[in-house]
């Protein structure tokens, strides 16, 4: 089992790529192909068929799946892109934390 270090609901900033350094929320992690969708980033065009009676098809923009190693995690206290540490408190609970400014993230 892989493990990804961000979560859903998120906000990260784009490192690398063509939406380089362009924010957004995590809307979907998939740990297993060790990506994620980030909200409005990596836009693709999607060929749609209509499915049902009446339904409308044509050409859809969609959020295309990033390799978690493109994104950084950004601190909600200094706004900075952030690697993440963890700090385990007293009651054995781990917590992640900024490396830049110690907050909780």
């Amino acid at each position: 089992m892989s493990k990804v270090h961000v979560k859903k609901g998120d906000t990260v900033q784009v490192i690398s790529g063509k939406d380089r350094g362009k924010q957004g929320k995590v809307l979907e992690v998939s740990p297993k192909e060790g990506k994620v969708i980030v909200e409005g980033r990596n836009m693709v065009t999607k060929h749609v068929k209509p499915r049902k009676m009446g339904e409308q098809g044509g050409i859809v923009k969609a959020e295309g799946a990033l390799y978690a190693s493109k994104v950084m995690i950004v601190c909600p206290k200094c706004g900075k892109p952030t690697r993440i540490g963890h700090t385990i408190a007293e009651d054995g609970t781990k917590t992640r934390v900024c490396r830049k400014c110690g907050a909780t993230l």
